[in-house]
């Protein structure tokens, strides 16, 4: 198991943040919603959401380690693809965001909605995992603190929400999947 540095703490820490912007974005939605939600919900919402997002990329490592051994040699290419991926497409759906705004939905947000929206939130944290196989890095603190930053950021849109969303919304969402592109350029790159 690769020890951990600052520099793979740090990067953990920024990955998860970038992870979790999707899941800041439902977060907010849903509190701009249903304005009155209960503190039990809000707070189950954002524990949901980092849940999922802890424990989609340990599932895409495990799948992952199965392809690891035929990818090891093109690890770098590897997780560029994959990260340009998932950040193109985090990037995508903002701009269309930011061009259609979604309305919010007549009935009232209820837990098997919560839990279809963390595992959507969470679909590209398991692509990532696969590309933690190919690297060789460190699961347990990648996705410790994959769901930890996604905890916190669901709290911290939940405690300045409505400012946060006007201000920033699915721009946070665009910074995001930059984030991810650039951190799949430093794997190709190797540094």
């Amino acid at each position: 198991m690769p020890s951990i540095t600052f520099a793979a703490l740090i990067e953990s820490i920024v990955l998860g943040v970038a992870l979790a912007m999707d899941a800041m974005a439902v977060t907010l939605s849903n509190s701009l919603c249903e304005p009155d939600m209960p503190l039990s919900k809000k707070l189950g919402m954002s524990v949901a959401f980092a849940l999922f997002q802890m424990a989609m990329p340990v599932l895409g490592y495990i799948g992952g380690t199965f392809v690891a051994g035929y990818i090891e040699r093109y690890a770098g290419i590897v997780s560029l693809l994959i990260l340009a991926f998932v950040g193109g497409k985090m990037i995508v759906e903002a701009v269309r965001e930011l061009h259609e705004p979604e309305a919010c939905p007549a009935a009232r947000l209820t837990w098997a909605t919560i839990g279809m929206e963390a595992v959507a939130t969470a679909i590209d944290a398991f692509v990532v995992g696969v590309s933690f196989a190919a690297e060789g890095k460190d699961v347990v603190l990648y996705c410790g603190m994959i769901g930890l930053t996604t905890l916190l950021c669901c709290l911290l849109v939940l405690v300045v929400g409505r400012k946060l969303g006007e201000r920033f919304g699915a721009r946070a969402e665009i910074a995001g999947g930059v984030v991810l592109i650039g951190i799949g350029l430093k794997a190709f790159f190797g540094l």
